[in-house]
């Protein structure tokens, strides 16, 4: 791994850092207000932190080049943006309200471990997209699972997979779909005003569930008082970490991007441990790590893969 390879793989570790810790901001700053009105100012803080950062984009495409294009694929880009925006909106308000509400019953440190069940789940629905899973996805996907057992089962033994853990899980599936889709769009259009787009659509839709179900809570003074795990987290965590993952990303073989940006669950374990004073016990622990170990075996590239990068 060259010079290159480490600034951009560093980029992507400080991202999952990022992401990570903010499990311990997104749970301390329901203290004042709900989990749909937490989700819908974060989203519109990350639009608003990504605006600076597209215009001073569009300054340097200008300066760089002239006046030349088409008018017709200019068109065309604009609405795959906005379609693929919308969309993507959509999908992350929907994975984001599950994450946050779950953080009610679950500690940080299981949330973001379930939640990286999302890098499992990606291969295997692509399965019905016309593409086959392997050996190595299926054994991922049973240590994933086997983990998310011991993670979520009660320890008096029994089968009890507690809401908050199932809250995640089911984020985990819509994360994964959220992924297939920006997949899918954001080599035909600009990646950082697809995302500042998806802020702006969850944003109002959790907005609006925060009216209805959130009256009560809904207040200025409660935004004032969560200022500090709002800014935290629309901030870093959706601006600048989205804008590290662009770049670093764009640098890495995606195999070995995914598998380092998956650190996010051991970040959010050891700052939920350190923070907010959740140790998880030695059968959680043992989850952990067998779902850290599907993450990894199922972005180990196979042996064609690996040959012809």
């Amino acid at each position: 791994m060259d010079r290159r390879d480490l600034t951009h793989g560093g980029m992507l570790a400080l991202a999952a850092f990022i992401w990570g810790t903010a499990f311990v901001a997104q749970s301390l700053g329901m203290e004042h207000i709900g989990p749909c009105a937490f989700n819908g100012a974060r989203s519109f803080v990350g639009c608003i932190v990504l605006l600076p950062v597209i215009a001073a984009g569009r300054r340097l495409r200008g300066a760089g080049k002239g006046q030349g294009g088409s008018a017709p694929l200019q068109s065309q880009s604009s609405k795959v943006l906005w379609l693929g925006g919308a969309a993507c909106g959509v999908l992350l308000a929907g994975a984001s309200l599950l994450q946050q509400a779950s953080l009610q019953y679950t500690t940080a440190g299981k949330a973001g471990f379930l939640t990286s069940l999302y890098i499992v789940i990606v291969p295997v629905l692509g399965i019905f997209l016309g593409r086959k899973a392997g050996g190595k996805v299926w054994a991922a996907v049973v240590l994933a699972l086997a983990g998310a057992y011991l993670l979520s089962v009660a320890g008096g033994g029994g089968f009890s997979i507690g809401l908050g853990d199932s809250l995640v899980m089911i984020c985990a599936v819509i994360f994964s779909l959220h992924i297939m889709v920006i997949d899918r769009v954001s080599p035909k259009v600009n990646g950082i005003q697809l995302s500042c787009i998806q802020f702006l659509v969850a944003g109002i839709i959790s907005v609006i569930c925060a009216a209805i179900l959130e009256r009560d809570s809904f207040t200025l003074s409660g935004l004032l008082a969560s200022w500090g795990p709002l800014l935290y987290v629309g901030v870093l965590s959706s601006g600048v970490a989205y804008t590290l993952q662009i770049v670093g990303q764009a640098g890495l073989n995606p195999a070995v991007a995914s598998l380092i940006m998956s650190l996010e669950s051991v970040f959010a374990a050891i700052s939920g441990w350190l923070v907010l004073s959740q140790p998880l016990s030695g059968r959680e622990l043992a989850g952990c790590a067998l779902v850290f170990a599907g993450v990894i075996l199922a972005q180990l590239p196979g042996r064609k893969a690996a040959g012809n990068r």
